[in-house]
């Protein structure tokens, strides 16, 4: 969509916007431009911005032209925003400042972070902190879920929670996860995480921005219990995701790459018979591949992959994506699931390690 689309669709719901980029002086920054034409305000010049940016110009030896002085134009009742790294100032106009087109709090700020970041922190966190203590007092809540995809969650949350006065829902998808938001008063907030939780019940897996790897090491010290991980297909993708996490080393025994067959057979005690007559990517496999790191490190739990990532290798009973994930445990029979993962490899390790993760989660 183009911005004034943009400006269409959120302009009437939301109380605050900022717009990043297209304030300087070449053909193609058009932001100011833009708004006032959609809020149907005259560009006035500023004289202050006129001899700021005059004096930068004169520093720096650069000779003026009519497109450096556009970067002094600013939207009638408009107020410019220093730029103590640039020459385009920001500019803040008030919600409904033309009354005849409803339209929020916005900001048009640079694009460079150079510029951007003492803006924002010095002028418009301010001004933002004026605006929100004069409002009713907002509250936030992020859901972050389990291998649920955007449509999915939508379809069975959606309706139901913007059927509540005054709440505003929002997703972000990343492989293997997404997150749910929902921002409104008190109350109205309070209603929508009864019917997310109602709706959603343990595919939720962290209210706190948590990992799933995170909450995986915060269980397990819970509960002082420890996890080994063989990985085939992700070659050591997991347990580079579990080390990351603060205080791994307390429930995190080891982790092995076993890619190739012989070394399936050498250090995890994998039958040479099971990969002969089922193959290495088959859950015999990798439920000895679970059951032998596990015996070998004497965790609680084993966590064991291995699959086809491509772009090669498949074949019509194993395509391409194919990927069997093994979960040992002490006091149950191993559990191995299969998977089909069709992506570039990166993305197929990422979505291996969020399953695999999630096994283990329900399993604790």
């Amino acid at each position: 969509p183009t911005l004034q689309e943009t400006f269409a669709e959120i302009f009437p719901r939301a109380e605050i916007v900022f717009v990043t980029g297209g304030l300087g002086p070449t053909s193609d920054d058009i932001t100011r431009e833009l708004v006032s034409e959609f809020l149907n305000l005259h560009l006035l010049e500023n004289s202050l911005v006129r001899e700021a940016i005059s004096c930068r110009l004169a520093l720096r030896r650069i000779p003026a032209t009519e497109r450096i002085w556009r970067q002094a134009l600013v939207p009638r009742g408009g107020q410019a925003l220093p730029n103590e790294n640039g020459t385009a100032p920001g500019i803040y106009i008030s919600a409904n400042v033309n009354p005849k087109i409803p339209s929020p709090h916005l900001f048009l700020l640079p694009g460079p972070p150079r510029e951007l970041e003492p803006m924002f922190r010095d002028f418009v966190v301010p001004i933002v902190r004026q605006i929100t203590a004069a409002s009713e007092k907002l509250v936030m809540r992020s859901f972050r879920i389990a291998n649920m995809g955007e449509s999915i969650i939508e379809k069975k949350i959606g309706a139901a929670v913007l059927a509540v006065p005054g709440i505003e829902l929002g997703y972000c998808a990343r492989p293997g996860e997404a997150d749910v938001r929902v921002i409104g008063n008190a109350e109205a907030v309070s209603i929508a995480e009864r019917i997310i939780r109602e709706k959603l019940g343990n595919a939720i897996f962290s209210v706190a921005d948590e990992t799933l790897a995170a909450v995986l090491v915060r269980l397990l010290s819970e509960r002082k219990q420890s996890v080994a991980i063989a990985e085939s297909c992700t070659g050591g993708f997991l347990a580079n995701e579990i080390t990351n996490v603060p205080g791994a080393s307390n429930v995190f025994v080891a982790g092995c790459v076993t890619y190739s067959n012989e070394e399936k057979i050498r250090t995890l005690d994998v039958s040479r018979e099971s990969i002969e007559k089922f193959g290495a990517v088959s859950d015999r496999v990798a439920t000895e591949m679970a059951e032998g790191v596990r015996e070998r490190t004497g965790a609680t739990y084993a966590i064991a992959t291995t699959g086809i990532a491509g772009p090669s290798g498949g074949s019509a009973e194993k395509p391409v994506g194919t990927v069997l994930i093994a979960l040992s445990s002490e006091n149950q029979p191993t559990r191995c699931e299969k998977f089909f993962f069709p992506s570039d490899r990166e993305t197929f390790k990422q979505l291996v390690a969020q399953r695999a993760f999630d096994l283990l989660r329900r399993a604790l």
